[in-house]
């Protein structure tokens, strides 16, 4: 027993020992007759704009609009409240004996029930205890916890429990939700004559609500109203206008500006709360009517849903969430597309691209083979189905090249791929290398809306803090999108000299995802261009079932994903068709933007040569670039090669068949063969190298002929028709002269001559083999394949 109980009690008499351990005992069940926690009914999940306007609300589950409540309750409300339930609520501690007096009166007179001079503290705790039974008893009980309630809480926090949980007709409880139930506005924005209605409906919910006895609720209303005219509360013609509001007649639909971000909300912790998140109110206003016009658009060619969503590039900030179009339920509308892993296309492309920059082993020029390409069975294809045989690495990022791209993967590595993919916070790329293999790029794995385009805001982030803090990088720039505000605390920025890519690496993709060449086979693209400036990528996975296409500036990163969420496939369903029109015009509505900054600290000049994009060797034609730090990592031209011409320059000569004074000596570019064969048909300026004269026997030492398929060393399966019947192979090789005859042998048993089109038909045994070119100058070419029955 406490020290100071003792003192008081022991030396007292045993009678007052009794009396004061009844009052102690009171004393104790009075102090502790209160529960923590008074309301401990379901709320409704609520969700509010950074500026504070409803973005959406789910009912609670019990079936109530039971909003959380609000920090305060509305003068116009409050008072209205005030002078119909309890005009003395600020003078008395919880309980009005005169109020007391005047019910008992009131109810001998009539001879019945007609008031019971309850407070607003006592009706608080009559709504907190749930259904009583109304008797003299229980409102002995209520006096008692109205007394209490008035020692814990402040008059203001009594009035707002009271007015967020005291009923409101039907299944509204609460002012908030019925202040947007029957108004469709906040209770801080009611006007007098609809704050007056909303104080008097709890005195009989069930009898009183919009569209049911209207007439009576009209009359308690205005009653109120004249009260308040007579207390001075307003004036008269404030009292006059507010009797001519009308009585609403049914209950409105609550806002759903955002219904897929208040469905995640819920999921990720924010069940039964109030959450005031970083969403602009208007710019998500904008993206729902954009999504909607675009929706009409596509629906026509039954593409049914579609997904938008627009961040603050700076701190990641979800500005606008729109998580699948308006439709009906048969159409998959509430499913969240923005938090659904859908094929990814090849909107991981530029990860890698600027990895490769930043390992060295690439620059922005550089040439990229873009040839037939059988690896392991496997034999991707460009959108176009066409060949460049070499193209710069920064035009195939933009043109969307699939050949240049698993041609990269394989040569950066695909294990290191995935570590990178990791790093970026990809969540869905969870599997082994096996799992997904080289495809990866183009659509072999899954990833959300969600976490593409935080990517890209984040690689942009990293870029501009590098930019504008003395080469440093920010460890915290990769992270995910944040519906949530930051609190208002200093963070405390861990700065390191790497980054997870560097920001020339970073700079000089987005140089390339800005560039206007776009997809072959895709006309049109050019009308939906902004005049700013935007990093942008699309994406398109297999089957035409999902259309992605993501762009990004110092301000804002646009994210867009269009298809069925069934996954079933549309002819026409692209990136660049379906989804880049709605991105940007989604940028066109947003404010101005700016362009990165070059960062000149992570950049250096470097001698290009010209044609191959490679540091320029001995032989090239260079020119100074601003190249990523590590390009003088990267290797040197070995295209251009000296070669000696006659003076003529028709042929080339060696000094074993022609005089050396003779001689004109030149640099050429020279292409391997099959590059070469694809390349000169898209470039008309290429020349091939002259053919050796005559006398000349050097011509068999060149390496002249290439076979396209099989490669060397690889492996093929034979396949099967319908029918089951073996079918045959197709055998393909490029000769650098395409005049030139050339006679096929396999183990050493001849099969065919050739010549412009390199190919043939034939069905080999299952095996391994040796395939021999040869051309009518003597040159030779030998490779070994296996033949596997699947």
């Amino acid at each position: 027993m406490n020290k100071n109980i003792q003192a008081f009690y022991y030396p007292l008499k045993r009678k007052h020992k009794v009396a004061a351990g009844i009052i102690i005992l009171v004393v104790l069940l009075f102090y502790f007759s209160l529960p923590n926690t008074l309301f401990s009914t379901p709320k409704s999940s609520v969700i509010e704009s950074s500026t504070g306007e409803l973005l959406g609300a789910k009912i609670a589950p019990d079936g109530q609009w039971r909003f959380p409540a609000n920090d305060s309750i509305p003068y116009k409300l409050k008072v209205s409240l005030q002078y119909f339930e309890d005009e003395y609520f600020y003078k008395h501690l919880g309980i009005n004996p005169i109020a007391l007096v005047k019910a008992l009166r009131n109810n001998f007179v009539a001879g019945r029930i007609v008031g019971g001079g309850s407070t607003i503290s006592m009706q608080t705790i009559r709504l907190s205890r749930g259904k009583k039974s109304r008797n003299i008893y229980q409102k002995c009980i209520e006096m008692v916890l109205a007394l209490r309630l008035e020692l814990r809480y402040s008059k203001e926090e009594i009035l707002n429990l009271y007015a967020s949980n005291t009923p409101y007709g039907g299944n509204v409880v609460g002012v908030e939700a019925a202040s947007w139930r029957y108004f469709n506005r906040p209770a801080n924005e009611l006007s007098w004559g609809e704050a007056s209605m909303l104080a008097v409906l709890p005195n009989a919910p069930s009898l009183l609500y919009p569209g049911k006895n209207s007439n009576a609720l009209l009359k308690k209303r205005n009653r109120l109203l004249d009260k308040l005219l007579r207390k001075k509360i307003i004036d008269s013609i404030t009292n006059q206008l507010a009797k001519e509001e009308p009585i609403p007649t049914k209950p409105n639909r609550l806002p759903q500006h955002a219904r897929h971000l208040l469905q995640r909300s819920s999921q990720e912790g924010y069940e039964g709360k109030r959450l005031r998140t970083t969403i602009n109110f208007n710019l998500q206003q904008l993206l729902n009517r954009k999504v909607s016009e675009h929706n009409a658009r596509l629906a026509t060619n039954e593409i049914q849903n579609l997904a938008a969503i627009v961040l603050d590039t700076k701190t990641g900030a979800v500005l606008a969430y729109t998580g699948n179009a308006p439709c009906s339920e048969f159409n998959n509308c509430y499913v969240d597309i923005i938090s659904s892993p859908r094929s990814t296309g090849s909107i991981m492309k530029p990860f890698l691209y600027a990895a490769m920059l930043d390992d060295g082993v690439l620059l922005p020029q550089m040439l990229v083979s873009d040839i037939p390409t059988h690896i392991s069975g496997y034999a991707p294809k460009n959108f176009n189905k066409s060949f460049d045989g070499a193209v710069p690495a920064s035009n195939a990022l933009a043109r969307s090249l699939n050949i240049p791209a698993i041609r990269m993967l394989r040569r950066f590595g695909l294990e290191k791929f995935l570590h990178l993919t990791k790093q970026l916070r990809i969540s869905t790329i969870n599997q082994n290398a096996d799992h997904y293999g080289l495809s990866i790029i183009l659509g072999g794995a899954e990833a959300t809306l969600w976490d593409l385009t935080g990517i890209y805001a984040s690689m942009a982030r990293s870029l501009v803090y590098f930019e504008r803090n003395s080469a440093r990088y920010d460890t915290d720039s990769y992270r995910k999108p944040s519906y949530i505000p930051l609190k208002n605390e200093v963070k405390q920025t861990k700065e390191s000299t790497h980054g997870i890519l560097s920001a020339g690496a970073i700079y000089l993709t987005f140089e390339a995802l800005k560039s206007l060449n776009r997809p072959d086979g895709e006309i049109g693209w050019e009308r939906f261009v902004s005049s700013r400036k935007i990093g942008w990528k699309t994406g398109t996975s297999f089957g035409h079932r999902d259309a992605w296409s993501i762009g990004v500036t110092p301000e804002y990163t646009v994210g867009i994903w269009v298809g069925n969420a069934d996954g079933e496939g549309r002819p026409g369903l692209t990136g660049l068709s379906s989804a880049a029109p709605i991105m940007f015009d989604v940028f066109n509505a947003l404010p101005s933007t700016t362009w990165f900054n070059t960062p000149y600290d992570d950049l250096v000049d470097v001698n290009i040569c010209e044609e191959s994009g490679y540091r320029a060797g001995p032989n090239c034609n260079g020119k100074t670039t601003l190249v990523q730090l590590n390009g003088l990592k990267a290797q040197v031209c070995t295209f251009h090669v000296l070669v000696h011409l006659d003076k003529e320059k028709r042929n080339r000569v060696s000094s074993s068949c022609y005089p050396v004074k003779d001689m004109a000596t030149q640099n050429w570019f020279v292409l391997p063969p099959t590059q070469e064969y694809y390349f000169k048909k898209r470039n008309a300026n290429y020349k091939s190298l002259p053919p050796f004269k005559q006398a000349c026997n050097d011509a068999r030492k060149e390496d002249n002929i290439e076979i396209i398929y099989p490669r060397h060393n690889t492996k093929v399966y034979v396949p099967k028709g319908l029918d089951g019947i073996r079918q045959k192979l197709i055998f393909e090789a490029v000769h650098r002269q395409e005049s030139m005859k050339l006679f096929w042998h396999l183990n050493d048993v001849y099969l065919a001559t050739t010549s412009g089109k390199h190919q043939i038909e034939y069905l080999p045994e299952i095996g391994k083999h040796y395939l021999t070119l040869v051309d009518e100058t003597g040159n030779s070419f030998v490779i070994q394949f296996e033949v596997l029955e699947k």
